[in-house]
């Protein structure tokens, strides 16, 4: 075999050496970035996506269409024309419209922070009244009154002296 052959199948082997390195590297890529992926939230989705037009199917309420106006710990807030949904991340089952990307915790401002007592307290200080929806498919019509830990009170209107533990709450809607 001439110099110049064994030239050329040094270099085959050598292109093709290269072309398995790079294969598996690309594999390597891409296994890690499907685990480095597994990190991702959906509360780092909906933060992503503030502003978005979504539409989210929450328990006990079905498809709430809205532009999502804020996200906080375990819950969203969706405007839907003249009313305000107050979703519990718990009671949502799927979304529509999110952002490819994602927002991870440690990005959000401490306000973004804030548990669902701050909405509630918002809403029981508008004196809005509001249909609270259970998880378990029933309604409670009523003007938030006090808002404990995981409790809040319902002061006027039908259900008027119900206190509603916040953990069965799938979402409040507020009208204005």
């Amino acid at each position: 075999m001439s110099d110049e052959a064994m030239f050329e199948v040094l270099e085959d082997l050598e292109a093709h050496a290269e072309t398995l390195h790079r294969l598996e590297r690309a594999a390597e890529v891409a296994d890690r970035s499907r685990s480095e992926y597994q990190a991702v939230l959906l509360e780092g989705r909906l933060m992503a996506s503030i502003g978005h037009d979504v539409v989210l199917g929450v328990r006990g309420v079905g498809p709430v269409h809205g532009t999502l106006r804020r996200v906080g710990d375990q819950w969203c807030q969706v405007a839907a024309g003249p009313a305000t949904w107050t979703v519990r991340s718990a009671a949502l089952l799927w979304a529509q419209g999110l952002s490819t990307r994602a927002m991870p915790r440690v990005a959000w401002s401490r306000l973004d922070a804030v548990g669902i007592g701050s909405p509630l307290r918002r809403l029981a200080d508008a004196r809005a009244l509001c249909t609270v929806h259970l998880v378990d498919d029933s309604t409670l019509e009523g003007v938030l009154g006090r808002v404990g830990g995981d409790f809040v009170e319902l002061d006027e209107g039908p259900a008027a002296g119900v206190v509603v533990a916040t953990g069965v709450i799938a979402a409040l809607r507020a009208e204005g």
